[in-house]
């Protein structure tokens, strides 16, 4: 709206401007049709056109377009990008880019292979959601870690992290009017009101303290992680920690929910440690979260021009002792959001 308003429009075209920024959303796209501008502001078709045009050459580039392609070709312009082939590629073959189909294309066009991928990797480098870049469009939520793990002399103590939480306690003035009253309705109700705040602080008091021992529990079972990181996690469960501090795992699973522990190797909510995992060569286990991690770590050390399959990843794993089935990779690699061997094959 600031651009709008420093842009030289008339009122009428200032008009449109604002209906058109209001119906751009938080990606930075147009949510209306042209026809329906000239409905609501009862403009031409030809004006409202060229006051969209207006907006679009706002920045952030590619903002209030109407599609991907279009968005995508406003930044090739704004780039001043001399090579056809990116825009080609943009306009006739949005799709079989996404799919990484590169030799489709390169027949298609009729270029090389190792043209369409560079061309691709210039793609690659615009922004398909413009609106992230207003301010407000991702607000950052800071996290306050519910307990701290710290080592100290090698041992590892638990600390409740009570700096945020207020101090709850009952009025001394309702104290003393328990004592002072005589009759005897205004004294039970005071008494049943002041029973309910004793429960309340007990209640509170408790959740802490099972939390505290859920925690203590996590650092006995999980030592391995506080001594050397995510790749030494092991697998664990809500049943295991409910037994050792002698609870039902809902209440496990309750004291945990949305919880945050602080430790040497970062920030965790803490539900990420109750895990599944895969048998290990030792009769124990590792746990999904190590196993992704270390698929992470072999997928960027791979060769771009031959990448490891998930059959080959699995092989890969097998051959360190831990067992695990190409199927359970595809589905590691999904959920970690990388493409599969032929989608990151590069071709030079």
């Amino acid at each position: 709206m600031d651009q709008l308003y420093l842009s030289v429009l008339s009122d009428e075209e200032r008009a449109i401007g604002e209906f058109l920024i209001g119906n751009v959303d938080e990606n930075g796209y147009l949510r209306c049709s042209l026809a329906d501008v000239v409905a609501e502001t009862g403009c031409s078709p030809e004006k409202a056109a060229a006051v969209l045009e207006t907006v679009q050459g706002f920045d952030p580039v590619g903002v209030a377009s109407r599609d991907l392609k279009e968005c995508l070709l406003a930044q090739l312009d704004y780039l001043g990008c001399d090579d056809a082939l990116p825009r080609l590629i943009v306009e006739r073959h949005l799709e079989d880019l996404a799919a990484a189909k590169y030799g489709r294309i390169a027949e298609a066009l009729g270029c090389g292979i190792q043209d369409v991928q560079r061309a691709a990797d210039v793609i690659r480098t615009l922004d398909p959601k413009p609106g992230r870049k207003f301010p407000g469009a991702n607000d950052v939520n800071y996290i306050i870690p519910d307990v701290v793990v710290e080592r100290v002399c090698g041992e590892y103590v638990v600390v409740m992290n009570d700096s945020m939480l207020p101090r709850i306690s009952i009025n001394p003035y309702y104290r003393r009017l328990l004592h002072e009253r005589k009759d005897a309705e205004t004294r039970k109700f005071l008494e049943n009101r002041f029973n309910s705040a004793l429960w309340l602080l007990r209640s509170i008091e408790q959740r802490r303290l099972t939390l505290y021992r859920v925690t203590e529990s996590i650092v006995k079972i999980q030592r391995e992680f506080f001594d050397h990181g995510t790749r030494r996690l092991k697998p664990m469960t809500l049943r295991q920690v409910a037994d050792m501090i002698g609870v039902h795992e809902s209440t496990v699973s309750r004291a945990v929910a949305n919880k945050y522990v602080q430790t040497p190797h970062g920030v965790f909510e803490m539900k990420s440690f109750f895990n599944s995992g895969v048998p290990s060569a030792g009769g124990g286990g590792v746990s999904s979260r190590a196993i992704k991690k270390m698929l992470r770590e072999m997928i960027e050390g791979e060769n771009p021009t031959s990448p490891l399959s998930d059959q080959e990843i699995a092989d890969i794993f097998s051959k360190k002792g831990i067992f695990i089935s190409r199927r359970t990779v595809t589905k590691y690699r999904e959920d970690l959001g990388i493409w599969s061997s032929t989608r990151r094959k590069r071709y030079e």
